[in-house]
């Protein structure tokens, strides 16, 4: 069945087909998924360049933070009516986005969404604090057709990440200090056995020392989401 996942090191914005799903990566943590004539915005960012890319019929934004939500981006990209799902510190910014919290499914625009926890263990500005606190914000698993693509946001690797079930590809973030350096990042995903996964909100982490990390039986695809960008 997985034979015709077919990835290599892409520039920006170049597709990969998956199947019957496209995946166009943009910049850092935004990507567009497209399936059965449905364009879904991931995060978008003004970072990123979206010239000529789909419009969106659906955006999910996974957290409040301005790499993420970017709501002079997300109006530009969206279509009239299209919805924007997020978690309740979204509808701050989005008012008439549609609220998902952690544990929660929806069916929208045709897709069915499941909104699962994402959040930080122990990694903060400071000693009590995390960048992410469990409850604000949401990764996401959608059910393409018979395919669960898993969307981690920002995060490190929670313990209730262990009982997804049935993950066929998994975008894995890991830089820090906001998420996972590439040990953890390997961690999490042997735990998960993903059937692929792609390293993405990455900036500046080794992704070679992930890829070697990883179970064998799992494929680690990478696609380049900072293009003349070698610094990051």
């Amino acid at each position: 069945m997985f034979g015709i996942w077919s990835f290599a090191l892409v520039a920006l914005a170049t597709p990969v087909q998956v199947g019957d799903v496209t995946v166009i990566p943009v910049t850092h943590a935004s990507l567009i998924l497209q399936w059965q004539g449905i364009s879904i915005h991931v995060d978008p960012w003004s970072e990123g360049d979206y010239t000529g890319l789909p419009a969106a019929d659906l955006i999910l934004v996974t957290h409040a933070h301005g790499d993420h939500l970017d709501p002079a981006q997300i109006a530009s990209v969206r279509k009239p009516g299209a919805p924007v799902v997020g978690p309740p510190t979204v509808q701050e910014q989005i008012t008439d986005a549609f609220v998902m919290k952690n544990g929660e499914t929806a069916e929208i625009a045709g897709v069915q969404i499941e909104a699962v926890p994402m959040y930080n263990l122990k990694r903060g500005p400071s000693e009590g604090r995390v960048y992410h606190p469990k409850g604000e914000g949401n990764g996401y698993i959608l059910n393409l057709g018979d395919r669960r693509i898993y969307i981690m946001g920002d995060t490190e690797c929670f313990p209730e990440m262990k009982g997804l079930q049935a993950v066929d590809l998994a975008f894995v973030p890991m830089n820090l200090p906001y998420t996972m350096p590439p040990e953890e990042a390997a961690e999490c995903v042997n735990a998960l056995k993903p059937k692929v996964a792609i390293p993405y909100h990455y900036r500046g982490s080794d992704l070679e020392r992930f890829r070697q990390l990883v179970d064998p039986s799992i494929e680690v695809r990478l696609l380049d989401w900072y293009p003349g960008r070698e610094e990051e």
